[in-house]
């Protein structure tokens, strides 16, 4: 499976390998990381990848995603699916960034790619969620498309739907 690329960005699909590596904290001589990455959600992002791989397979096209700058091709954090598409369509998305590339607009332009993609390969809802405090996450989901839909005590869910006359259309429209 091949990269999604956008203005600014790649979206890389992560392999075992690379999990592995950010798993582990290091990188090789060609691998680019940005100051910062991999965080504590990129490495536990890792380790659920790793762990679906090792019982069910690759779980692409709903799995991990490293986000790479075009500029300069350095990583600057993840998104992904939390596994495939449920019986219904359903899938359920997380990302998150390296504070240095925070409140440039990098997750919001990642996550409508992602949510584009995933409607191409035939989801018909996403769902994510943000702690309550989180309010830059929530506009993220908001920014991508994606509108409250409840809370509990400790975080607001969002997400997306579309029907068949939707498919392959921006997601905030």
């Amino acid at each position: 499976m091949g990269d999604l690329v956008t203005a600014r960005l790649v979206l890389h699909p992560m392999t075992v390998s690379e999990a592995e590596r950010v798993v582990a904290g290091g990188s090789d001589s060609s691998v680019r990381w940005a100051p910062g990455y991999p965080t504590d959600g990129d490495v536990l992002a890792a380790r659920r990848f790793l762990a679906t791989c090792a019982s069910t397979g690759d779980p692409q096209p709903f799995g991990n995603y490293e986000i790479r700058r075009r500029e300069d091709g350095q990583a600057i954090g993840g998104l992904g699916f939390h596994g495939p598409a449920d019986a219904n369509g359903s899938v359920t998305i997380g990302y998150g960034l390296i504070p240095s590339a925070r409140g440039k607009g990098y997750a919001s332009e990642a996550l409508r790619k992602l949510l584009l993609f995933a409607r191409a390969r035939g989801a018909t809802r996403v769902k994510g969620d943000a702690d309550h405090d989180n309010i830059a996450s929530q506009h993220v989901m908001m920014a991508a498309g994606m509108r409250p839909a409840g809370h509990d005590e400790r975080v607001r869910y969002f997400e997306i739907a579309w029907t068949d006359t939707m498919a392959n259309t921006d997601p905030r429209s």
